[in-house]
C-alpha cells in the first residue's frame, strides 16, 4: 500500500503514502494528511450504494417552487452592521421569491392546505394532490370571485372524495378558515369545470371512525357494516347523508347487542341531527 511520492522537505528522505497521510521514512515528518475523499457523503441501505449521486431534499408539490428555493439563515454571532446587512438581505430575498400576485395567492393557499392537512392528520399524498388540484383551478381562472380559503378547503375535500377518504364538509370547516358556503361554492366550480371523478361516498367508510370515537366494541362495528349493506340493498342510502346512515347503523347495532348508546351521541359524532339518524333507523327496523 506504501508508495514513494516525493522527497521530504526537511531531510530529503523518501516520503511514503500511509493511509491518508504522506510520511517521511527518515525523520517521520507528516508531509500531507486528510486527503480529499471524492466518494459520497451518505450511506444507502435500500439500493446497495448503486446510486452514488448526492442530492438535496426531494421535490414536493406542496410548495409553490417545488421546494427548490434557498433561505438565508440567522446567526447569533453576527453583531452590529453585519447583522443589519444580513437582515436586509433576508428581507429582499424573501420579497424576490414571490414575483407576482398569482404567486402570492399560491403561496397562501398552499400554506393553508398544509395547515388543514396537519390538523386533520391526513397523508402527504392527499396534501400534494390537493395542491396540484388548486394549481389546476388557478390555471383555469376559477378563483375569480371566490375566496382562497374556500378553494384550499375545497381542494382537500375533492381530493378526499376522489381517493375514497371519508371526511365531511363540517369536519373540514371546523379546522379551515372557510365557511361551508365558500367551500361548497369552490367545490361546485371544481367539480363542474374540471370534471372530478367523484362519486357517492360509501357509508361503510365512516363506520370504523365513528365506532372508535364512540368507543364501541368490535362486534357492534362489524354488525353496523353488515347493516350498511342491508341499507344499500333496500335503497335507503340514495339521496341521504352517508354519515347519517353510518350513525344510524351503529345505533341500530348497539341496540341489538344491548350496548348503551343514545341517538344524540351517535348523531353528534356524525355531525347530523337526531331526526336524520332516526329516519334511517326506523326504516332499518321495518
Amino acid at each position: 500500500m506504501s508508495t514513494t511520492v516525493t522527497q521530504c522537505p526537511e531531510c530529503n528522505g523518501s516520503v511514503k503514502q500511509q493511509g491518508v497521510e504522506s510520511v517521511c521514512s527518515g525523520c517521520g515528518l507528516v508531509v500531507g494528511e486528510d486527503a480529499i475523499d471524492p466518494g459520497p457523503e451518505w450511506r444507502s441501505f435500500s439500493d446497495d450504494d448503486t446510486d452514488r449521486a448526492r442530492t438535496g431534499a426531494p421535490l414536493t408539490r406542496s410548495r409553490h417552487d417545488r421546494g427548490l428555493s434557498t433561505k438565508i439563515g440567522r446567526s447569533t454571532r453576527l453583531k452590529g452592521r453585519k447583522r443589519r446587512q444580513f437582515a436586509r438581505l433576508r428581507r429582499e430575498h424573501n420579497r424576490a421569491q414571490i414575483s407576482s400576485k398569482r404567486e402570492r395567492n399560491k403561496v397562501y393557499a398552499f400554506t393553508e392546505i398544509r395547515r388543514i392537512i396537519s390538523s386533520m392528520a391526513l397523508s402527504d399524498a392527499i396534501r400534494d394532490r390537493a395542491c396540484v388540484l388548486f394549481e389546476s383551478a388557478q390555471n383555469e381562472d376559477l378563483l375569480k370571485g371566490r375566496t382562497l380559503e374556500g378553494f384550499a378547503a375545497a381542494a382537500i375535500y375533492a381530493t378526499c372524495r376522489t381517493e375514497g377518504v371519508a371526511r365531511t364538509v363540517d369536519e373540514l370547516c371546523t379546522v379551515a378558515k372557510a365557511t361551508q358556503a365558500e367551500l361548497r361554492a369552490a367545490y361546485d366550480a371544481l367539480n363542474r369545470e374540471l370534471g372530478l371523478p367523484t362519486g357517492p361516498i360509501d357509508p361503510r367508510e365512516y363506520v370504523p371512525r365513528f365506532a372508535t370515537a364512540l368507543e364501541l366494541p368490535t362486534a357492534v362495528r362489524q354488525r353496523a357494516e353488515r347493516l350498511v349493506d342491508v341499507a344499500q340493498d333496500r335503497g335507503l342510502v340514495s339521496g341521504r347523508n352517508p354519515a347519517g346512515v353510518a350513525a344510524a347503523c351503529l345505533y341500530t347495532a348497539a341496540q341489538e347487542q344491548g350496548v348503551a348508546l343514545t341517538q344524540a351521541e351517535a348523531a353528534e359524532t356524525a355531525d347530523v341531527t337526531p331526526v336524520t339518524l332516526r329516519g334511517t333507523y326506523t326504516e332499518l327496523q321495518e
